[in-house]
């Protein structure tokens, strides 16, 4: 039978210390898990299934070419307020203000202030850089060759059809103007020589702005982005192949006032309704010429300066004129900044200028409309100091009448006007 030994509880000195004895699970650093990041399904009918479509959608648009782009922001259709640049609203600048972010500045930017003044005297002293003395008088008698054409015209047409009189007459006064105009001016504006001239033209844009709550029907509770539409047509536009330059920086726009309107826009009023979605400059997207510089638009009879008084609604002609300015320019702008591949999450790098002339044949007003941001939904729109800046005049009256052959009081501050806003070119 063996005997039993009992061992020392101390341990020999020849045998090594514990610290110096090296275990095999412990030589493996300890590696954390890697596993895909938890996101929000695609399907569920969830806020943060919405939030992950929206954030997916928005990589899809930011990584397409030009061209698909467009077509994947105007894909979606659904019922849109239809913002009429001539309106029959009352003060529909304001409302039209809040609708694109627009701050207004009455007279002109700093280049155009010299022939803003209404005294003879004052417009008289105003150069027109580039333009002597010489040729503007030879631009004065072209104005009065067109107005005498169109005034004797005037007299050998019938009357014309109802709500037809300045289609009809000041229509065809205005295009005579614009391309005399461009024509004699191309040697002075080498601009003017690649330019494209539009007659009856068609533009289009397409936003977001605001949000409301679905009111009622399988869809009712849920929070849905306003949608805007404007289809435009003006009179002629000139389109030109370089950008023209800004008119103050973009942080200037900063401090700019926009009036916010808490009604919704079916009181201004503003109808809804569901077609397709469109952005257009009034040319294809591959057209060279493809930045905006003159939009010319004339009054239609229904809102006549003289048919308004009759209606004892004369204070109403100006903020016509100015919501007609801001809806059209705006339309043209914005769409001039989307066929660069600017959008409401990716916003402008740079502003972009355009400008319109709106006349009754008689009476013209001067417009000038820089877009500093696009980004004006509610999801982008939270944290942008930006806003838009339309600079604009009053009703300046170019000529008197007419009486024995000659122009009465042709007013030669507006022809300057014009010759500057068509002089107006890039920095060389």
């Amino acid at each position: 039978m063996a005997a039993r030994i009992r061992l020392p509880l101390l341990l020999p000195r020849s045998l090594p210390p514990l610290k110096t004895l090296k275990h095999v699970h412990t030589e493996a650093a300890v590696k954390e898990p890697q596993y895909p990041p938890i996101v929000a399904s695609l399907t569920a009918k969830s806020k943060a299934a919405r939030l992950r479509q929206i954030e997916e959608r928005v990589k899809k648009i930011s990584a397409s070419p030009v061209e698909e782009k467009l077509s994947l922001i105007t894909r979606i259709q659904r019922m849109k307020f239809v913002v009429y640049p001539q309106t029959f609203a009352r003060n529909p600048d304001r409302w039209y203000q809040h609708f694109t972010k627009t701050a207004y500045i009455p007279g002109l930017p700093e280049k155009f202030t010299p022939g803003t003044e209404s005294s003879p005297s004052a417009a008289d002293q105003a150069a027109v850089p580039g333009i002597d003395e010489a040729a503007f008088s030879d631009i004065r008698d072209l104005v009065t060759r067109v107005i005498l054409h169109e005034h004797w015209h005037k007299v050998k047409k019938r009357k014309p059809f109802l709500y037809r009189s300045q289609e009809q007459v000041v229509g065809p006064f205005l295009r005579t103007l614009v391309s005399d105009l461009t024509y004699s001016l191309a040697k002075y504006n080498p601009l003017l020589r690649l330019c494209s001239l539009d007659l009856s033209p068609q533009v289009n844009f397409y936003w977001r702005r605001g949000k409301r709550t679905i009111p009622k029907g399988h869809r009712k509770g849920r929070p849905e982005p306003i949608r805007f539409q404007i289809d435009d047509h003006p009179h002629s536009q000139i389109r030109i192949p370089q950008q023209l330059p800004q008119f103050t920086p973009l942080e200037a726009s900063f401090t700019a006032e926009v009036p916010e309107v808490s009604l919704a826009p079916n009181m201004m009023p503003l109808f809804r309704r569901q077609y397709e979605n469109t952005i257009f400059t009034g040319a294809k997207l591959p057209d060279p010429a493809c930045y905006g510089h003159t939009q010319f638009h004339f009054v239609p009879d229904r809102y006549h300066r003289e048919r308004m008084a009759r209606q004892q609604q004369p204070d109403q002609v100006e903020p016509f004129l100015r919501a007609n300015a801001m809806a059209s320019l705006f339309a043209w702008t914005g769409a001039q900044a989307m066929y660069q591949g600017f959008w409401n999450y990716e916003d402008v790098s740079r502003p972009f200028v355009s400008q319109a002339v709106i006349t009754d044949g008689h009476f013209f007003s001067f417009f000038c409309y820089q877009l500093n941001t696009l980004a004006l939904s509610v999801e982008v729109d939270a944290n942008n100091p930006r806003k838009n800046l339309l600079w604009g005049t009053e009703s300046l009256r170019l000529y008197e009448g007419v009486q024995d052959g000659e122009v009465v009081g042709l007013n030669d501050g507006v022809i300057r006007l014009l010759v500057q806003f068509l002089m107006n070119q890039p920095h060389s």
